[in-house]
């Protein structure tokens, strides 16, 4: 247990670097909230295993293809251990986006079978609208509707905000307790799930403006039970 006055301290919110995506732009949205929330917090990019260890918080992105995540995730030194150790044994909050969200699956079906984190049971599956007319990737704004209340989105409308979207494939989980909001593209898609101090989201808050602000500030503000 840390102590009263490691608790008061500054917080450090550790992004996770596994080869993917504009890390800069993520890591500025969470020293933006920070900032204009008055919180002491820093963000730092690293794929080092002992900083992932020690951090308050954890966020995990990724673009591109689940099996080049997983990969990269895999092919640094002790960070997979690391990662289990922070989420399960110190409890530390997690956020999970786009790619990152979708490796908490047990297996993604990107260009054959790729075996995910397995922390939420499910598989991320290729888009198929029922209407042939929109788009594969799914790309642009989006509103979003609650499934179950989560501390996440509050102040987004009760959970009914518009989200910046980018994906070909998506999270299908197999506990409907893990979901807690959905969007649509020719059907029913998955837009955010949660587990204990686990969460993640298919869009994109740091491309998301206002909203993605508002739940990167929640995210900071998470305190799971």
């Amino acid at each position: 247990m840390r102590s009263k006055s490691a608790a008061m301290a500054e917080e450090t919110i550790v992004i996770i670097d596994c080869g993917s995506g504009n890390l800069r732009s993520v890591q500025k949205a969470f020293e933006r909230a920070a900032h204009d929330s008055g919180r002491d917090a820093r963000s730092v990019v690293t794929d080092d295993a002992d900083a992932v260890c020690k951090a308050d918080r954890v966020v995990l992105p990724g673009v591109g293809a689940f099996a080049a995540c997983m990969a990269g995730l895999r092919a640094r030194k002790g960070l997979l251990a690391a990662l289990e150790h922070t989420v399960f044994v110190a409890k530390r909050p997690f956020l999970g986006i786009c790619v990152g969200m979708q490796l908490l699956a047990d297996r993604g079906l990107e260009f054959g079978e790729t075996p995910g984190l397995g922390w939420l049971p499910g598989e991320v599956r290729r888009l198929t609208p029922a209407d042939p007319a929109l788009k594969v990737p799914h790309m642009g704004w989006n509103d979003v509707q609650c499934v179950s209340p989560h501390p996440l989105f509050d102040g987004n409308g009760g959970g009914d905000s518009v989200f910046y979207f980018v994906h070909s494939f998506h999270f299908v989980p197999e506990n409907e307790q893990h979901l807690i909001e959905v969007t649509d593209h020719g059907g029913p898609v998955v837009a955010a799930v949660a587990r204990d101090n686990i969460a993640g989201v298919q869009f994109h808050p740091e491309k998301s403006q206002a909203a993605g602000l508002r739940l990167i500030t929640n995210f900071l503000n998470w305190k799971p039970s």
